[in-house]
C-alpha cells in the first residue's frame, strides 16, 4: 500500500478579481458516497462499476484500504472504478497498517467494518487525522465484542482485533454524528440479529441508501421531533450493483458562494446531489436572499441531482436553528464567509460537531474571520457572525491548520476582500477537491501563489 505523506505547504495570497466570476462548471463527485460506494461494493458479491468517483486524497485511501482487505479495486478511466467484492465477512487481514491520511470518514466508517470481522489490523493518518478523536466511534463498536487499543482519547494509530461472530447493536446518539451511525450500521452488516440505531436529529443517509441499492433490508422510521430509528437486519446478501456518484454538494458550496458574493458574478454547478439531508445550506443561502436557481432535476443512483445556478446579490443576515446543522455541517465555514458579506448579523446554532472536524473548525472559522476583520463571537455552541453589508476588510493571514475545507473557505474570503487574504496553505484541498484553484480560475477567478 501507498504511504501518504503531508504534500509541501502551498501559499496563497488572494485578491479580488479584475471582473465578475462567470460560466458553467462541474464540481467532483461526492466525497460521502465516494467513501462508501468503494467500502460497499468491497462487501459485496460480484463486480460493481462506479462512475464519477472523487478521486481527491481521502478517497483514494479508501481504495487502498479496501484492496488491502482482500478486494480487487481497479482504476479503468477519469472517475471510472471497477471493484470485485469479497462478501459480508470475507475481508482478509491486511499484511500492513491501514493508512488513512487525512479521511476521518474513511476512518470511522471502516472501524465499523473491521471491528466486525475476525482479523487485526491497525490504522494511521496523517498529522491532524491522528490529533481526532475516535472514541465516539469505538466505544459503541466495543459491544460487537471487539476490542480496540490506542493512544489517549482514543486516537490513531488504532489497534483493532475484530470479531467473526459480533454482537448486534442497539445505540443512541448522544450528538447527531453520521460518520458514528454509518459505522455501527456497517458493523452491523456481519453481525446475525437487527442493529439498531437512533438518532436525535436526522443526519445524511447516504449509507442507508446505499445499503438499500446493495440489496440490504433498511428501515428508517420516525423518533420523536426529528429524530429517525434506523434498523437493519444482519447478513444480509448484498450484490454487486454499479454506482454514479453525484457531485458533491460540500465542494459545490465553495463556487456557489464565491458567485454570490463577488459582485455581477453567475456562476452554474452541474450536476449537483441534492439529497434533502446534505441541502441545509442551500435552504439557508435563500433564507439570507440568496439567488439560487435550481434546473434539469433528476435521479441519479438512487440521489437527486440538479444544476444550481448562483447570481450575485445582497444578502441580509439570519438566525439558523440547531437542528438544521446536520444537513450542513461541512458548510459552515464557507456559509460563516457569506455571513461575513452579509448586512446584519447571523446566528449558526449547535455547532459542536464542528470541534472535533478536521481540525477545531469553530475555533478555526472564528479566527478565519477574526485575522480578516470581520465581527465574531462564540456563545456555547453557537457562532455569531455580524456581516459588513459588503466586501470583507481582509489583510489577514489564515492558518489553515491542515484543513482543506478552511483553505477553500478563505480563498473565497479573498475574492471579495479589500486588502489581500493570505492563505497559509492549500496544499490539503486535494483532499477532497482536486482541481480547485484551476477550477475556480476557470471561471475568472485569477488565484495565483
Amino acid at each position: 500500500m501507498d504511504t501518504v505523506h503531508a504534500p509541501s505547504p502551498r501559499p496563497l495570497n488572494v485578491h479580488a478579481p479584475a471582473a465578475p466570476l462567470s460560466g458553467a462548471v462541474t464540481v467532483p463527485g461526492d466525497k460521502s458516497i465516494s467513501h462508501r460506494a468503494l467500502m460497499f461494493a468491497a462487501l459485496a458479491r460480484g463486480e460493481t462499476h462506479i462512475s464519477g468517483l472523487l478521486e481527491g486524497e481521502d478517497v483514494l485511501r479508501t481504495a487502498d484500504a479496501m484492496r488491502a482487505l482482500g478486494a480487487t479495486v481497479v482504476r479503468t478511466g477519469p472517475g471510472a472504478w471497477h471493484v470485485t467484492g469479497r462478501g459480508i465477512g470475507q475481508l482478509q487481514e491486511p499484511a500492513d497498517v491501514l493508512d488513512m491520511g487525512n479521511s476521518g470518514t474513511a476512518a470511522r466508517l471502516l472501524s465499523g467494518i473491521l471491528a466486525s470481522h475476525g482479523i487485526f489490523s491497525v490504522m494511521t493518518g496523517d498529522a491532524s487525522l491522528r490529533g481526532r478523536p475516535m472514541k465516539r466511534v469505538t466505544d459503541p463498536l466495543a459491544a460487537t465484542g471487539a476490542t480496540f487499543l490506542s493512544r489517549a482519547g482514543g486516537r490513531l494509530p488504532l489497534a483493532i482485533r475484530g470479531v467473526a461472530d459480533p454482537a448486534p447493536l442497539t445505540y443512541r446518539l448522544p450528538v447527531a454524528s453520521a460518520q458514528v451511525k454509518s459505522a455501527v450500521l456497517l458493523a452491523g452488516l456481519n453481525a446475525a440479529g437487527t442493529t439498531r440505531v437512533e438518532e436525535p436529529v436526522a443526519t445524511r443517509d447516504h449509507t442507508e441508501n446505499m445499503l438499500r441499492h446493495f440489496g440490504a433490508h433498511v428501515t428508517v422510521e420516525p423518533l420523536g421531533a426529528g429524530g429517525r430509528t434506523i434498523t437493519l437486519a444482519g447478513r444480509p446478501d448484498l450484490v454487486a450493483r454499479d454506482v454514479v456518484v453525484p457531485g458533491d454538494p460540500s465542494s459545490a458550496a465553495f463556487v456557489l458562494v464565491a458567485a454570490l458574493v463577488v459582485p455581477g458574478s453567475a456562476v452554474t454547478v452541474r450536476g449537483v446531489g441534492l439529497n434533502p439531508l446534505r441541502t441545509g445550506l442551500f435552504t439557508t443561502l435563500r433564507e439570507m436572499g440568496a439567488d439560487l436557481r435550481l434546473s434539469n432535476e433528476r435521479i441519479e443512483g438512487g440521489e437527486p441531482v440538479g444544476d444550481l445556478t448562483a447570481i450575485a446579490g445582497p444578502l441580509h443576515g439570519v438566525d439558523v436553528p440547531a437542528d438544521r446543522a446536520p444537513s450542513m455541517i461541512d458548510e459552515y465555514p464557507v456559509l460563516a464567509v457569506a455571513a461575513a458579506h452579509a448586512a446584519g448579523p447571523s446566528r449558526f446554532r449547535g455547532l459542536e460537531e464542528l470541534r472535533v472536524k478536521e481540525s477545531d473548525r469553530l475555533a478555526a472559522t472564528v479566527a478565519l474571520l477574526e485575522r480578516n476583520g470581520v465581527a465574531v463571537q462564540v456563545v456555547g455552541d453557537d457562532m455569531i457572525v455580524t456581516g459588513t453589508g459588503g466586501a470583507v476588510p481582509g489583510g489577514g493571514v489564515v492558518e489553515t491548520r491542515m484543513d482543506h475545507r478552511l483553505a477553500m473557505s478563505a480563498t473565497v474570503l479573498g475574492l471579495t476582500a479589500s486588502a489581500p487574504v493570505g492563505v497559509d496553505d492549500t496544499a490539503f484541498i486535494d483532499t477532497s477537491f482536486p482541481g480547485f484553484i484551476a477550477l475556480m480560475n476557470g471561471i475568472g477567478a485569477g488565484l495565483a501563489p
